[in-house]
């Protein structure tokens, strides 16, 4: 079994692979009413690249770490796609929507790194 840390360095680097941007890891271990312990949470600029960007994160992690999700949900519209890999979810926003619900605030008392878009 992959280690966390491995599965949302995979999935970091899946995000990066088509250009998801404003990166941010959650840590949720530490909350006791938190249901996973991690999200990692990307932007997209459009509801094709937010599809696009969830494709690459599912791939990304099945190539390099043998790992599937549990579930994934959001294709109908793609304004919000949540991939569930048990101990992590990934939230890929169209970026009107991330402001719209602001995870980050919700979960403002939990560990939040920002990951530096790198193009």
């Amino acid at each position: 079994m992959i280690e966390q840390q491995e599965l949302i360095k995979n999935i970091v680097e899946g995000l990066q692979e088509r250009k998801g941007h404003d990166i941010t890891i959650v840590d949720l271990s530490e909350n006791e009413y938190a249901t996973t312990s991690a999200f990692v949470i990307c932007s997209g600029t459009s509801k094709m690249q937010v599809d696009s960007i969830a494709d690459s994160v599912r791939d990304y992690v099945r190539e390099h770490g043998g790992v599937k999700p549990f579930n994934y949900d959001g294709y109908d519209n793609s304004e919000w796609i949540v991939i569930d890999y048990g101990t992590v979810y990934v939230h890929v926003f169209e970026q009107s929507q991330r402001e719209r619900y602001n995870l980050e605030e919700l979960w403002s008392d939990c560990k939040i790194t920002k990951i530096e878009d790198i193009y």
